[in-house]
């Protein structure tokens, strides 16, 4: 269950990390990246039966 909520959690934060507004388009990929990252180590560890 908490799993489950941490993965849409992930999902979530990777959607609102995407440069889509002005303000945030000098930013580049790295926040998108850096959460990405997180959301596949989580599911890596997930599928390993860790969490």
């Amino acid at each position: 269950m908490l799993s489950t909520v941490l993965l849409i959690v992930l999902i979530l934060l990777l959607l609102g990390a995407i440069p889509a507004w002005p303000h945030s388009r000098s930013w580049g990929y790295a926040p998108s990246g850096t959460i990405g990252t997180i959301l596949l180590i989580v599911l890596i560890l997930l599928l390993l039966g860790k969490i």
